[in-house]
């Protein structure tokens, strides 16, 4: 599998370096820069598959280098995190409004950033991500399209395999019904709400036969999530 192509624009070297270090070991190949000019001519030379652009940077802000990534054909698609000290919500709209496809807040853990660019990948560019994902003695293989518990096969319906993908995505997150609906069956979905509910006891079904632990936990008022503690 290739690595994917991580263009780190950063001008506190030290937390550069430690980004760096986390993300290498990662299997990420990492180009840095603490320049926004520079990072520009990076990205045009060869088109990295993830920005890390401090929003902060002198010269030419992080918000500029992103306004132009976004306006140059080979890197339009190219999903940017943005790394700041700003923590206001407008900051954070503009950012995202600018084109970027996450916030991070610094000071910031690596090994989140790390979860959160893998995260970011996985959306758009999930080969890079990689092959498989996994919450305790769950495994999908997002290639073959394969679930297994406990090394055993679970035979699972197109939904339901969306509907575990998005869990995996997202381990410990509450969503409601709603959020499920918009983010597995799509925006523009007639679906009833209900339907939700159907789907959650088929893929419960699914992954627990053979087994004693519910992977999946009902939250009273609030909706499903992939509990840890249950595994």
């Amino acid at each position: 599998m290739p690595k994917a192509q991580l263009l780190l624009v950063e001008d506190d070297s030290a937390l550069a370096e430690l980004v760096r270090w986390h993300f290498e070991r990662e299997e990420f190949d990492v180009r840095h820069t603490g320049d926004g000019e520079e990072a520009l001519l990076m990205a045009r030379e060869r088109a990295p598959d993830l920005v890390l652009l401090d929003w902060m940077l002198e010269n030419l802000s992080g918000i500029e280098v992103c306004r132009q990534l976004r306006k140059t054909d080979n890197t339009a698609n190219v999903p940017i995190i943005m790394l700041t000290a700003r923590g206001e919500e407008d900051d954070r709209i503009r950012g995202l409004e600018i084109g970027a496809d996450d916030y991070v807040t610094k000071p910031f853990s690596p090994r989140e950033l790390v979860a959160r660019a893998k995260a970011v990948l996985r959306r758009v560019r999930p080969a890079l991500a990689g092959e498989s994902l996994r919450f305790g003695d769950v495994e999908m293989d997002t290639v073959a399209h394969k679930v297994r518990r406990g090394g055993k096969q679970v035979p699972l319906g197109p939904t339901e395999y969306r509907l575990l993908k998005h869990f995996l995505e997202y381990p410990g997150h509450v969503f409601s019904r709603e959020r499920l609906l918009d983010s597995v069956w799509g925006h523009d979905s007639d679906i009833e709400i209900r339907t939700v509910d159907v789907h959650i006891r088929r893929l419960r079904k699914a992954l627990n036969e053979g087994f004693d632990s519910d992977i999946i936990r009902t939250v009273r008022s609030a909706g499903y999530s992939l509990d840890q503690d249950a595994v």
